[in-house]
């Protein structure tokens, strides 16, 4: 017996219709409601503050301890754990939030692609961007991120749209940042440079350490040039000027 969940009513009926439509008289299915029991923010329930250059990502319960630690020049960035990725946990965005700081940031606009829980977006107004854009087609993540902005008093300063980042009618950022899967940033990758001014620069990451030489390639296919390289554990980013 298998057990199947799926994120959306419409995603499970579909997957049923198909296999009735199958013939297959081995095939049976059942329809189950289940309850949404917040597993995400209870799986995360004991994640502690993490550092990555100067941001230090911090749950709310640890807010307080992670101000009164901080050394001086630190950022603070709050992230409430949900659905919506990155935490600053996990290996991709700290490799990210890493590259941001190797270059300016203060005063230019900044596009950040699959924004999860928004904690680039975040980091993009922390070091003093002069205008946000924070960019995911995933309707829980935006929410996610839409607390969290709010959460960090940045709300006003980035621009957040639930929309595929190919369909949005938005000016070029001066810095494109992209958390994606590896697969993806390679078959989009002509579509994130488009998005960086002339002179621009692009960090990506989420590809495994076995992606980046085909990532890498469609990036520089698509006119980047390849400028620094960050890896930890079997995790890989890649920063680009265009």
């Amino acid at each position: 017996m298998w057990r199947v969940f799926f994120d959306s009513q419409a995603s499970r009926d579909q997957a049923s219709a198909w296999l009735r439509a199958s013939g297959d008289a081995r095939l049976t299915c059942e329809r189950v409601e289940v309850e949404d029991e917040d597993w995400a923010r209870r799986s995360q329930a004991d994640l502690q503050p993490v550092r990555a250059g100067r941001f230090v990502v911090t749950p709310p319960r640890c807010a307080a301890e992670a101000r009164e630690a901080a050394h001086a020049g630190d950022l603070l960035i709050i992230v409430v754990p949900s659905t919506g990725f990155g935490t600053g946990h996990h290996a991709s965005t700290r490799l990210c939030l890493d590259l941001m700081q190797e270059i300016p940031v203060h005063g230019r606009t900044v596009l950040d692609i699959g924004t999860g829980s928004g904690v680039l977006a975040i980091a993009a107004a922390r070091l003093g961007a002069r205008a946000v854009i924070a960019v995911d087609n995933d309707a829980d993540a935006v929410a996610a991120a839409r607390e969290n902005l709010a959460l960090n008093d940045v709300d006003a300063q980035v621009r957040l749209d639930c929309a595929d980042f190919r369909t949005v009618d938005v000016l070029r950022a001066d810095i494109v940042v992209a958390n994606l899967a590896g697969e993806l940033l390679r078959r989009a990758a002509a579509d994130v440079v488009l998005r960086a001014n002339a002179g621009g620069d692009l960090i990506v990451s989420g590809m495994l350490a076995e992606e980046e030489a085909a990532v890498a390639a469609a990036f520089g296919s698509a006119g980047a040039k390849l400028r620094a390289a960050k890896s930890e554990d079997e995790w890989v980013a890649l920063r680009f000027a265009r």
